[in-house]
């Protein structure tokens, strides 16, 4: 994917300041805390170095997630790794890319998996591309373990400080939520799995949609049925996602 310099520099992030990312209100309170901490302090210190030596960091917004998903409104979480490291991809939602880029595979096999499951169809979106801005705006929370990568890059920041919010940010829903279904997919997701309360909570665990482990023991990603298992138990608790443009995961 060819893009012109304006849209490259969009694409990408500009500045390390947390007041810059938009989130929730409801989010607004642990977002804030976790940045004048230490470590939160640490991590906005090492993307600052990195974007002064010239890096290309992705995506431009990191908490986009928690910007269109608003903590009361959580029904359901997919948990990814880290987002896409290739230009004008990624856009701070886990597994989604902006409008007009090409279905990355995992993407591909997500929608492979959704329409085995549901007998759905391939979802057809207005240009070509796999937003899944529709679903974070009825109830999902499409979030990555870390929020950041460099360009071409993948893992980079794995251990720079994201991973500590996105653990306050699995405990809060797990602790003040309603009733939601965490999807799990990838050892760095499953590795979190600590973290939330599974007496009110439905926990499924695959491996990582890619197709390097999609198709491999011990839980393949693409036959797990997670779909079709998230939307019986949450019907079954009054808590299903609401429809959105394009419909929601079960839609």
């Amino acid at each position: 994917m060819t893009l012109f310099p304006e849209e490259l520099a969009a694409s990408q992030l500009q500045v390390a300041d947390s007041a810059a990312w938009s989130v929730a209100p409801g989010w607004r309170p642990l977002v804030d805390a976790f940045f004048q901490c230490s470590e939160g302090d640490r991590l906005l210190a090492y993307l600052r170095q990195r974007l002064a030596a010239g890096a290309v960091i992705f995506p431009p917004q990191p908490l986009r997630a928690l910007e269109l998903t608003p903590p009361e409104a959580v029904r359901l979480v997919i948990l990814g790794q880290d987002p896409y490291h290739g230009r004008g991809q990624a856009q701070g939602l886990a597994f989604s890319v902006a409008p007009g880029v090409p279905l990355p595979p995992s993407l591909r096999n997500i929608f492979k998996e959704r329409q085995r499951d549901l007998g759905l169809p391939m979802p057809v979106f207005p240009e070509p591309g796999g937003s899944l801005t529709a679903w974070a705006q009825s109830g999902v929370l499409l979030i990555n373990s870390c929020l950041t990568v460099e360009e071409g890059r993948p893992n980079c920041h794995l251990d720079q400080g994201w991973q500590a919010l996105t653990d306050q940010i699995l405990q809060k829903i797990s602790r003040d939520g309603r009733r939601t279904v965490f999807m799990l997919w990838g050892s760095q997701a499953q590795a979190k799995r600590g973290l939330i309360d599974e007496t009110r909570h439905l926990v499924l665990s695959a491996n990582h949609p890619s197709p390097l482990s999609a198709l491999r023991p011990p839980v393949p990603f693409l036959g797990c049925g997670h779909f079709a298992q998230a939307k019986q138990w949450l019907l079954g608790h009054e808590s299903a996602p609401a429809e959105g443009p394009l419909g929601s995961p079960f839609e």
